[in-house]
């Protein structure tokens, strides 16, 4: 969906590293990165925020649930970090 149905650009080469849906089903936090890393972080939480809506109802007109939860959106630095460590692994190799 983020590929083909979003036409924004800040949302262009991200990609979901996470989903946590609470027990109630009340909020999803869905965790994102980019290729690019954390520069652009603000921008594509940003966009993902303009587009919550859109994203909300296309999921649940394919997901079947009583009641769709909330998203919310946070930027995962995780892809950051293992690429540092590995950097310092290389380097002490």
């Amino acid at each position: 969906m983020l590929i083909r149905e979003i036409s924004d650009p800040r949302l262009q080469l991200i990609y979901v590293t996470d989903v946590k849906v609470d027990r109630e089903l009340a909020f999803a936090d869905i965790f994102v990165s980019a290729v690019e890393g954390g520069a652009r972080s603000e921008e594509v939480l940003s966009g993902l925020e303009s587009a919550s809506g859109f994203i909300r109802r296309a999921l649940a007109s394919r997901v079947e649930l009583r009641a769709f939860p909330r998203l919310r959106f946070h930027w995962d630095p995780t892809p950051e970090h293992a690429d540092h460590i590995e950097q310092v692994l290389a380097e002490l190799r």
